[in-house]
């Protein structure tokens, strides 16, 4: 479903209870579409990766890239 953006502001509240039954709506602005109003999906604990499983973990990367330099002067080279 597509509304314009003065539909939207005038009926959120039915708007979001459709969104909330499942709906996408999108949100246009003369015509154009600018936003979308989708159903929340909560995500897994632990971040974008979810929790380590089995006895995993993840990698921290706490070396610099080259022996001798720091991960900020290996960034810096060769800007000007």
């Amino acid at each position: 479903m597509q509304v314009n953006v003065h539909e939207a502001k005038t009926h959120l509240s039915r708007l979001l209870a459709r969104v909330e039954a499942g709906e996408e709506i999108v949100i246009a602005k003369a015509g154009k579409p600018i936003a979308r109003l989708i159903p929340y999906e909560k995500r897994p604990p632990g971040g974008f990766l979810g929790p380590p499983r089995d006895g995993c973990s993840y990698a921290r990367i706490s070396t610099p890239p080259y022996p001798g330099k720091s991960w900020r002067n290996s960034r810096d080279e060769g800007s000007t």
